[in-house]
């Protein structure tokens, strides 16, 4: 069975942002995947070998700060070398996108107490 952006985007579930404990796809910093296909790997076409793939992963960064990016690049690559049918992989950020809160999944939202009320805020509660 191939390799797919889905399974790599599995994968980066375990990878989270420093600063807000809050993993880099729930909080949409995940901007685009690529795969190529390694044609270099080792035991490339040998029955039962697992075809090998390089990884991209372009994000929108919520910061400039260069520690936090390097920190999540590394991450990032750390967590994809685990992977059997990963090769090798970089992380890049992209500076044509502006990263918004809006960007944020409701598990996300769920993570980082966004979805709840703020104090003294009023919340209508109706009975059936």
């Amino acid at each position: 069975m191939p390799f797919t952006q889905a399974d790599l985007l599995r994968a980066l579930h375990d990878c989270f942002d420093p600063q807000l404990k809050c993993n880099i796809v729930d909080l949409g910093l995940v901007d685009s995947l690529s795969l190529q296909e390694d044609l270099e790997a080792p035991g490339r076409n040998i029955p039962g070998v697992p075809q090998k793939y390089r990884a991209t992963v372009t994000l929108i960064p919520t910061t400039t700060d260069e520690v936090w990016q390097s920190q999540l690049a590394a991450q990032i690559e750390n967590r994809l070398a685990g992977l059997e049918n990963i090769s090798g992989s970089k992380a890049i950020f992209t500076t044509t996108k502006i990263w918004t809160p809006d960007r944020i999944s409701p598990a996300g939202r769920r993570t980082l107490g966004l979805d709840r009320p703020k104090p003294n805020q009023l919340v209508e509660i109706k009975l059936p």
